[in-house]
């Protein structure tokens, strides 16, 4: 960077003091206390009811404020008492359950926390079932090899079982082997559904 570029040439700044005089003047309006006529650099509430606006003070008289302040003033023992109740509550109206129906009840008269009410009633008086388990293919091919409905468990299985062993062995078709790969396909079926926790 060069010191003696045109583009410096043609900047002028004036002194400090001068500055900074002019600078306060500009963004800071007069002290509001009278008599005074030093810049108002701080902000002071006005009060009560006039929420937002401000006065401008100077330091001094910005401390000076603020040790005389008082919002509470003008009112009586029990407003001051209500508006700090008031104020826990970010100053909303509120009550207490059950007690407004009005404001619990919708713009047709619905109660929704009755209706709520009934829902918990009536699930709570069902009787729950248990939550049966999804078939897999091969118990579904096993159920259906010996002839039975998909929700057969325990001794209903065995008694089927037993029933087509005797049916399809040989020994009880008088040494006949056509319906042998029957029985194998029933053994298999039941040793499946044995493992499965079927029985």
């Amino acid at each position: 960077m060069k010191l003696d570029s045109k583009i410096f040439d043609s900047i002028r700044v004036k002194p400090d003091k001068e500055r900074k005089e002019r600078m306060t003047e500009d963004r800071h309006p007069v002290c509001e206390h009278p008599g005074c006529k030093r810049p108002g650099t701080h902000k002071a509430p006005k009060g009560r009811d006039r929420e937002g606006q401000y006065f401008h003070f100077c330091v001094d008289h910005v401390r000076e404020y603020n040790k005389t302040y008082n919002y509470f003033t003008g009112m009586g023992d029990d407003d001051v008492r209500s508006y700090q109740k008031d104020s826990l509550t970010g100053h909303r109206p509120t009550w207490k359950m059950g007690v407004n129906r009005q404001a619990a009840d919708g713009p047709d008269g619905f109660d929704a926390r009755a209706s709520m009410r009934g829902n918990a009633q009536r699930r709570a008086e069902q009787v729950r079932r248990p939550r049966e388990r999804k078939l897999l293919t091969l118990e579904k091919r096993s159920l259906d090899v010996l002839n039975l409905p998909y929700t057969a468990r325990g001794s209903e299985i065995k008694a089927r079982y037993k029933e087509l062993v005797k049916l399809n062995h040989p020994d009880a078709n008088g040494g006949d082997r056509s319906s042998e790969d029957r029985l194998r396909e029933i053994i298999q079926a039941y040793n499946v559904l044995k493992k499965a926790g079927f029985l």
